[in-house]
């Protein structure tokens, strides 16, 4: 064999090697298990939409083995992982990448409300962007979830529809949504129960927002 055919051979060799690395496959994915629908697992994969899956089926490249409770035990990439409701998203292959952009894109649902997954200290929590909110505001029944001492915070009274409400001021260490992390932003924790953590000016004023039909973007200030 010739050394110009050996050369051709390598550099396929090495193409394959390179295309089997850097497919969608090889990367390393961010998965949580938001809910169980049923038998069904309710997957968040990278940051995106919910999506429910059975045993036995797939979802962008993770495989549900089985579900049990609240428990579900998931595959990627032939590596198995057993994860909790509310646990923090895992990683399967590599580390999760840091959260180094400055951009956020939320689209808008049928009523125009911008609801979105994220994490409150390492947390998947569901966001409802609300602009009329002083600051982050989430129920007691969240904070318990995501292991947050809200009761150590300093206590104030919160103006609600149905009157005032005790509650407390605190100081999250992270709020993350896509790619996007900011850090040390205030929130307010009360009894009220809430399906959602309101997304609110605290958090806002941080970022330079720009409507666009029904697309809400918010570019990192700082």
């Amino acid at each position: 064999m010739s050394a110009l055919a050996c050369n051709r051979i390598l550099c396929a060799a090495l193409a394959l090697v390179a295309s089997a690395v850097f497919s969608p496959m090889a990367r390393a994915q961010a998965v949580t298990l938001s809910g169980m629908l049923g038998n069904k697992a309710l997957l968040v994969v990278d940051g995106g939409e919910p999506k429910s899956v059975a045993p036995g089926e797939s979802f962008k490249g993770v495989r549900v083995i089985s579900t049990q409770g609240d428990t579900a035990v998931l595959e990627v990439a032939g590596q198995r992982q057993s994860l909790r409701v509310g646990d923090s998203p895992v990683s399967v292959g590599k580390p999760i990448n840091t959260a180094t952009s400055r951009r956020i894109v939320l689209s808008a649902d049928a009523q125009g409300h911008f609801f979105s997954q994220g994490l409150v200290n390492s947390r998947p929590v569901q966001f409802l962007v609300d602009t009329g909110a002083t600051t982050i505001g989430m129920s007691s029944s969240d904070a318990d979830r995501i292991g947050l001492p809200y009761k150590q915070g300093s206590s104030v009274q919160v103006s609600t529809a149905n009157g005032v409400v005790p509650g407390w001021r605190v100081r999250l260490s992270s709020v993350r949504l896509s790619d996007v992390e900011v850090h040390d932003i205030e929130a307010i924790v009360t009894p009220i129960a809430m399906p959602f953590v309101l997304l609110g000016n605290s958090y806002l004023t941080r970022f330079q927002m720009t409507r666009n039909n029904d697309q809400l973007v918010l570019e990192k200030r700082y």
